[in-house]
């Protein structure tokens, strides 16, 4: 108890210090959880890039193709280090086609917006390849863009959706018309769902089995660590990418298990929010009081209390 409110003291002075030098405490928040995010959905990205053949099978499941040469893959983001935080899982160019695919396993309305700045980049870097200059009077001929993104989180979703740039735009719901759209497909890969696609691509398939069989391991209460270990032994004995976790087993562990740690870090950054929030909360109605009773309005508290409009308006008054 003595500790909780020692660390309790410690927070609400290390909040007045960042209060008094301007510094925005969930703005930090933010910052750090962007820097641990690039841990996640590394995995899917892993597998496809250590294996073209699996991309290029992916790629003809997805548009109905059957090209055979995996060569032909022109691979133009592959490294962390291009986007860092915001960044594509894999982006390739194939047939005139500049293909973003990326991994969610949290459902984020808001990725025509990332696929905008993604693709407004590889533009970039294709147009300084080609030596091309977009002032001149030549037109520049661009690969069409195809945005997907390959959803396995646990919220219920369809087996697929789209979603729009449009959304996001302002007065839309007044019935203007944008003059620009971008369109993502959301296909939901876990075990169960998109069939069809799935037995297209032998991969992608074995990566949702696998990521199924994971969550069924660590929801039988097991340490992680050895949850992981069980998981991937049990693909290996399956035939379920097999070769591909025998020989990157320990980094796919590492991945793994980094991921997990991710997801109780950010569990432990929204407890910490709702403790700040409530004790703010706390503090602001510390300070109505005070002013209610300088004032000998104190037989305001019982409304103030029961009624939440006439609260506001008094926070509003006394500028809270």
């Amino acid at each position: 108890m003595q500790k909780q409110d020692k660390r309790s003291r410690q927070n609400r002075a290390e909040k007045r210090k960042n209060k008094r030098f301007g510094i925005n405490s969930r703005f930090m928040w933010r910052n750090r959880r962007g820097i641990h995010r690039q841990a996640k959905d590394r995995f899917f990205r892993f597998l496809f890039e250590k294996d073209r053949e699996a991309l290029l099978q992916l790629y003809n499941a997805l548009n109905g193709t059957d090209y055979q040469d995996a060569l032909q893959l022109q691979v133009v983001t592959i490294e962390s280090a291009v986007y860092i935080v915001m960044k594509n899982d894999l982006a390739f160019v194939l047939a005139g086609t500049l293909s973003l695919y990326e991994h969610q396993s949290t459902y984020n309305p808001n990725m025509p917006v990332r696929f905008l700045i993604y693709l407004a980049k590889e533009y970039q870097k294709l147009i300084e390849q080609a030596q091309e200059s977009i002032y001149g009077t030549k037109q520049i001929i661009l690969p069409m863009p195809q945005c997907v993104v390959f959803y396995n989180g646990e919220r219920m979703m369809a087996d697929e959706e789209t979603l729009r740039l449009s959304d996001s735009f302002m007065r839309r719901d007044q019935g203007v018309e944008a003059d620009v759209e971008l369109k993502v497909r959301m296909l939901n890969i876990n075990y169960g769902h998109n069939k069809e696609l799935l037995d297209r691509c032998r991969v992608l398939r074995e990566y949702a089995l696998f990521v199924d069989i994971t969550r069924k391991r660590l929801a039988e209460g097991q340490e992680p660590k050895a949850a992981l270990e069980d998981a991937v032994s049990e693909c290996i004995e399956r035939d379920i990418l097999a070769g591909f976790l025998k020989k990157y087993r320990a980094e796919v562990l590492g991945m793994l298990l980094e991921e997990f740690d991710v997801k109780k870090y950010e569990r432990s950054l929204r407890e910490e929010g709702r403790e700040e929030g409530r004790e703010e909360e706390s503090e602001r109605y510390c300070k109505l009081i005070e002013r209610l009773f300088e004032q000998h309005r104190g037989e305001e508290l019982k409304c103030a209390a029961s009624d939440p409009e006439f609260r506001k308006r008094l926070f509003q008054e006394f500028h809270l």
